[in-house]
């Protein structure tokens, strides 16, 4: 579900910032300058990325971050922030496993008991899973298009039609890839687990035996503060097609977003399935790329900029004390 971002490497770079990369595959982003502490929370931010996704593909002065653009905007302002690595492609309890494991890196690197976690696409539930099993240690999760009841696209490539024999093939060579370039070769991927993990089916099961009430069983808004007292947001977009000079990501919105039928969604997810505590908004000008600032930058001449909308979200993290 990433694929586009992989082939942006090839004529993408980041700026060039001092990082900080540890064994497990946490990279920190550490400012050359501070303009303000708009985004100076209480709490570190840890990002989670989605499936198919990583930390960075390359180096720090060539490569390509998944985050494009935002952790750096988000240290500048004051922030401190970790990009996590898992498998790109796996079960959420692997996956929340070792972004626990991650977590736990960042507690003990900061001196802080909690952090802020942001997730995005199978980022979301993988961010729930560490909220169930180690509540103690959240004090905020995002996900930002979630798939936190799942995606019908996952449940078609479960049914091992033609469409999920196709996706399989990518996936078995674009897994190991994707954990080399990264620097993570160990990493390990499983395409069955990973989208039977973001079925509807699976999602459903999931969310009846791990109940939440920032998920809403409609498409209302979650609960924004829950019993455990931690607090929920989410936003997405709901559009398929943005930017024509983004081939990639304007052919994946076309067949994508064409088999999700008439149901808001951005390509990817719908609307209503990605819907986690407070809505920020479920209606940006932005598809399930555009939402993480990919493919470098590329969006709709007039849509909201992803990484102004990090860095306000860091800002009311900071107002609540998060």
């Amino acid at each position: 579900m990433k694929t586009k971002i992989l082939l942006s490497c090839l004529v993408g770079s980041t700026l060039s910032l001092g990082t900080m990369t540890h064994a497990s595959g946490l990279v920190q982003t550490k400012p050359t300058y501070v303009m303000s502490d708009y985004a100076k929370t209480k709490y570190p931010i840890v990002l989670g990325h989605g499936m198919m996704g990583f930390t960075r593909l390359g180096s720090a002065s060539f490569g390509l971050d998944y985050w494009y653009q935002i952790t750096p905007d988000l240290a500048r302002n004051g922030a401190t922030v970790f990009a996590t690595q898992v498998s790109p492609f796996n079960s959420t309890e692997v996956r929340g496993e070792q972004l626990l494991q991650q977590v736990d890196e960042v507690i003990a690197l900061t001196g802080k008991p909690k952090v802020n976690l942001i997730g995005h696409s199978h980022g979301g539930p993988t961010v729930q899973y560490v909220e169930i099993v180690a509540p103690q240690k959240v004090a905020s999760a995002t996900a930002i298009a979630g798939v936190m009841k799942g995606s019908p696209l996952a449940d078609t490539v479960v049914s091992g039609n033609f469409f999920g024999t196709l996706v399989n093939f990518v996936v078995d060579f674009l897994s190991p890839t994707i954990s080399t370039l990264e620097g993570n070769p160990s990493l390990p991927y499983d395409f069955k687990a990973g989208f039977r993990s973001i079925s509807v089916a699976e999602r459903t099961k999931f969310n009846a035996l791990h109940p939440s009430a920032a998920i809403p069983k409609d498409c209302s808004s979650g609960q924004k503060i829950t019993s455990d007292g931690i607090y929920h947001y989410s936003w997405t977009g709901d559009q398929k097609v943005t930017n024509v000079f983004d081939v990639v990501d304007s052919a994946f919105g076309v067949i994508a977003g064409g088999m999700l039928g008439s149901q808001p969604n951005d390509s990817l997810v719908p609307v209503c399935n990605s819907i986690y505590g407070q809505v920020i908004r479920n209606d940006y000008n932005w598809n399930h790329f555009d939402e993480v600032n990919q493919i470098l930058g590329l969006k709709a001449w007039n849509a909201q900029d992803p990484v102004a909308v990090f860095r306000q979200h860091a800002n009311r993290l900071k107002l609540e004390g998060l």
